[in-house]
């Protein structure tokens, strides 16, 4: 978490307004024998394990309503959807154990990709027969290469849990890697920031940046921009045309940068820019007016931040996009306030946590009314997500890259390191941030 997204968790923690709802718990059957009894008690434990089954997963973070109800402290994440290695481990080995298991009821979905020397990459597995355990497929996991993993589980009574972790492998002695996406040969939207984020401190950014080439067809001009000594970013002065072609050329390998510090990677990755789509959120009316090629498309109402966790304003890039997962209040500052475990089309906006969402559990009559969120912006969806409800339609439309505005919200404008924020910052301010200059 950068600076910037910890002072941001101790603003909003100084204003929580978190609603409980005390759980339930079914009266002890009392004074009943024979069979009345051990029925009371079975049913007892039905319940329980119900109630048990609501518990939830480590959140991919984000936000919910204000008004979002919890039902009690959650299950530990790893009591209802296990994930070897663990949630952030470090140095994980290639030939260690990796599988995702569950302990009752059974796995519903499980994506799994590797960010590595190879960009980002899908990694194949399969279910068990009886619904139990993800394995991947034989061989050895990657040297230096982080792996993330998405699954959704439903327990014995059909309520569904959500899960993302994520861990890292190790990397050879005296090397450095950088993580990156897009994958190669993916399409994406016209705002996309090429990013990468090393292992270790560079010291010498210069020579990693010479080792860093991005060129496009057609031509533009393209800057690279340092955030810290971890992170290098490169983007044009406008965002890229529809149809060009983008080449990544990383030539790092033996690169040294810094004291016994050596590169590893050395491979070409190539995407392409898709149709140009920008959506504006005017967080004072409630809408989102959505343009592809400059033409509007739609005007859908919204949700955004309440007036004590507004919405960042500035241009934010939709840098992930999940059918379903699971929103945690206490991993972005608001401890218990909420904790939502099947928020359904969400796309990621920030690293610290904003997201454009389906949101079923506020009243209809808000959307286009009211700002309700911690901070995110909703659209109205159904329970599970449906396909033409306007969270469905917006996420049937999008993809990784494209654009999402906000203005006339009171919050500052959000930081340019804080996601692929890099557009809010001018072109010669962008440009100073190389090493080579």
């Amino acid at each position: 978490m950068t600076a910037h997204q910890q002072n941001r968790a101790e603003d909003r923690a100084k204003h929580r307004q978190g609603i409980r709802v005390r759980g339930r718990v079914p009266d002890r059957a009392r004074g009943r024998t024979g069979r009345r009894a051990a029925r009371a008690v079975r049913r007892t434990r039905v319940v329980l394990a119900a109630v048990a089954g609501l518990a939830g997963a480590v959140a991919l973070a984000g936000c919910a309503d204000a008004e979002v109800f919890t039902g009690g402290k959650p299950r530990s994440p790893e009591e209802t959807i296990r994930v070897i290695p663990h949630n952030g481990a470090h140095g994980v080995r290639a030939d260690g154990r990796f599988e995702v298991r569950v302990p009752q009821g059974r796995l519903e979905r499980v994506e799994v990709s590797r960010t590595g020397d190879a960009g980002r990459q899908p990694v194949a597995g399969r279910i068990s027969p009886d619904g139990m355990a993800w394995r991947p497929a034989p061989g050895r996991l990657r040297l230096g290469a982080k792996y993330t993993v998405d699954a959704v589980a439903l327990d014995g009574a059909g309520h569904r849990s959500a899960r993302h972790t994520t861990f890292t492998t190790a990397v050879p002695a005296r090397r450095f890697t950088g993580h990156f996406s897009p994958q190669s040969d993916a399409t994406v939207g016209t705002g996309l920031i090429f990013s990468m984020v090393f292992n270790r401190h560079l010291t010498d950014r210069a020579a990693v940046e010479r080792a860093v080439k991005v060129s496009a067809r057609p031509a533009v001009e393209i800057a690279a921009h340092w955030f810290g000594h971890r992170r290098l970013d490169f983007r044009p002065r406008e965002r890229w045309r529809p149809g060009t072609v983008i080449t990544v050329e990383l030539r790092l390998r033996g690169v040294k940068a810094g004291p016994g510090a050596y590169g590893t990677q050395r491979r070409t990755v190539r995407y392409r820019v898709g149709r140009d789509q920008v959506s504006v959120i005017d967080a004072a009316r409630h809408t989102m007016t959505v343009r592809q090629g400059g033409r509007v498309v739609a005007v859908l109402p919204v949700t955004a931040g309440d007036d004590e966790n507004p919405t960042y304003n500035g241009k934010m890039v939709i840098l992930e996009r999940h059918s379903m997962t699971r929103m945690d209040g206490d991993t972005v500052g608001f401890g218990g306030e909420y904790d939502i475990p099947d928020v359904p089309h969400a796309m990621r906006l920030t690293r610290s946590g904003t997201f454009l969402h389906g949101n079923y559990w506020t009243p209809p009559e808000v959307f286009g009314g009211l700002n309700t969120s911690h901070g995110c912006v909703g659209l109205k969806d159904i329970k599970g997500g449906g396909p033409h409800t306007p969270a469905g339609w917006f996420f049937g439309r999008s993809i990784v890259g494209d654009t999402v505005v906000v203005q006339h919200s009171p919050e500052r404008t959000v930081a340019p390191d804080n996601g692929l924020g890099g557009w809010n910052m001018p072109w010669e301010l962008w440009r100073a941030g190389s090493a080579l200059d």
